[in-house]
């Protein structure tokens, strides 16, 4: 494309994501420990490696390492009399009934922005009460300079946060327009030299694009990228397997690669790429302008992408107002849990990135539930035929909440096909894999760093109980109470109490709403 427009649409998504160095999270220490020893006693284990529960164990820690995973005995049983033996300085903490998990790990995770009015400590928080101890920045969007700075304190364990990787923006704070190979080559090799984990692509020439995705890769840096449709007809996502691209965001780029009968999107004549009504209301035919399922050229995609090892994050939960908008600006934790700066960034605007909600209806609906139906059916099959795929949020956009969002993206890859355990998987160990992180995160097993989730509800029989709302359930008393929500989160060893951390949350939104006056209300209502 020419050059102007190529740094128009780079521009295009800075500006619409509105990140611009929002607060730092303070430095405080709120977890408890690490400890010399910490062991969590009686859990049932869900493993993040396919296997079914297991228990009761003990998981014993020391800092922040698993060191070992012993049986505490016969469920229903006396518990047994060769448990691992607590040191003196130790902490034990019963967890017997409960349910742990790795810690979970999610592969596309914004830190809030100005336009959002969302400080890092809010984010934060959210994704840490939700069990998400590992996030992927795709953007590094307040600057990598501010990501990398919040990934070493969050190493340090100085601020309440989840383990970080920033993956820059391609082209971010280049010094001239990157519209040479060569260019391209030189950036990159500069954002490796400035710390960065990996890059985040929109697209670019195929020229540049081969470029930086070559060169990245032999610097042995990760890569992911949302295929914008402004590039997307010369370059698609297979395209950027084959030179090295390691995950790829959403599902753009993917159609692209499966289209039989045409070698662009069928846009009609007013078509503005800029107006989002427009370019996401098209994109919801978009699936059905592809090769239709398990035919000749579906598969000889799949199977290019599988021999590849290509991960495919699919984002699920972020679209998903697109098919039930009702649903999603009515989710039950907007009132508590969203400030009110987010709810009103949510709102219809012809501004606000992902808000294009003033002529949505019925048949846009419909069209995106199709469009799911054929997306979800080439992601399950992926997995199927041992392809990797992860867990990503994408949230503060569309209706959907920091860490809420997340829970929601597990319950639509259940929807898509996935088993329960394989869902697990995608959340944990898949996306360790997908990061490079699997000796060191992604399973609960000895010698990796002690991320661990405590629920008080099984998940494998509700996703929902993993929402801080928790899930709506009847006790034998015949009353209706709430049961779940993440009961603590662990993150190198450091115990949090994860309803504490959703109290803060609502802390600062019950304070945004008495300065502002602010009340909940639905577009266009008063």
């Amino acid at each position: 494309m020419p050059i102007k427009i190529f740094h128009f649409i780079t521009a295009l998504f800075f500006s619409i994501s509105l990140f611009a160095q929002i607060p730092k999270a303070p430095e405080k220490k709120e977890g408890e420990g690490q400890f010399a020893q910490l062991i969590i006693r009686g859990v049932t284990l869900i493993n993040g490696n396919g296997a079914p529960p297991i228990g009761p164990v003990d998981i014993v820690i020391e800092k922040n390492r698993i060191v070992q995973v012993a049986s505490a005995g016969s469920p229903g049983m006396p518990p047994s009399k060769n448990r691992p033996k607590l040191k003196e300085g130790g902490k034990e903490l019963n967890c017997e009934g409960m349910y742990a998990l790795p810690g979970f790990v999610d592969m596309h995770g914004h830190i809030g922005g100005s336009g959002q009015g969302t400080p890092a400590e809010y984010v934060f928080k959210l994704w840490m009460a939700h069990g998400i101890t590992t996030v992927r920045d795709p953007s590094a969007g307040n600057g990598l300079d501010w990501t990398l700075d919040e990934k070493r304190l969050s190493a340090e364990n100085k601020i309440t946060a989840p383990r970080l990787l920033a993956y820059t923006a391609f082209g971010a704070g280049a010094k001239q327009p990157i519209n040479t190979p060569e260019l391209a080559i030189e950036w990159v090799r500069e954002n490796a030299k400035k710390g960065a984990d990996g890059i985040k692509f929109f697209g670019a020439t195929p020229e540049i694009m081969d470029a930086a995705l070559r060169e990245n890769k032999k610097l042995g840096l990760r890569s992911c990228c949302h295929h914008a449709q402004m590039s997307v007809a010369r370059w698609n996502v297979v395209n950027s397997a084959k030179a090295g691209l390691t995950s790829m965001e959403h599902w753009y780029g993917l159609p692209e690669a499966l289209f039989t009968d045409r070698t662009v999107q069928n846009y009609p004549a007013d078509y503005n790429y800029a107006n989002e009504s427009h370019r996401f209301e098209e994109a919801g035919k978009l699936w059905k302008q592809a090769a239709p399922p398990y035919s000749e050229h579906w598969n000889k995609v799949m199977n290019e992408l599988l021999a590849l090892d290509f991960t495919l994050d699919p984002t699920f939960n972020i679209y998903d107002a697109n098919r039930d908008l009702h649903r999603a600006r009515r989710a039950e934790w907007h009132e508590h849990y969203t400030l009110p700066s987010l709810w009103k960034f949510f709102e219809p605007s012809r501004e606000s990135h992902g808000s294009y909600w003033f002529n949505w209806g019925t048949e846009q609906e419909i069209a995106w539930k199709e469009n799911y139906r054929l997306w979800m059916t080439f992601v399950n099959e992926y997995k199927n035929r041992g392809g990797r795929v992860t867990t990503g949020s994408d949230n503060g956009f569309i209706y959907q909440t920091y860490g809420f969002g997340y829970v929601r993206e597990l319950e639509l890859l259940r929807e898509g096909g996935f088993h329960p355990l394989e869902v697990i998987r995608s959340a944990t160990l898949s996306g360790a894999q997908a990061l490079g992180m699997d000796k060191e995160i992604g399973t609960v097993e000895a010698g990796k760093l002690a991320d661990i989730v405590i629920v008080d509800a099984n998940p494998l029989e509700n996703f929902q109980y993993l929402y801080g709302t928790g899930a709506i359930y009847m006790n034998d008393k015949n009353e209706v109470v709430r049961k779940g929500g993440v009961k603590y989160t662990i993150k190198d060893g450091i115990i949090y109490d994860a309803k504490k951390l959703l109290d803060d949350v609502k802390k600062m939104v019950d304070a945004e709403k008495a300065k502002t006056g602010w009340k909940l209300l639905q577009p266009g209502m008063k």
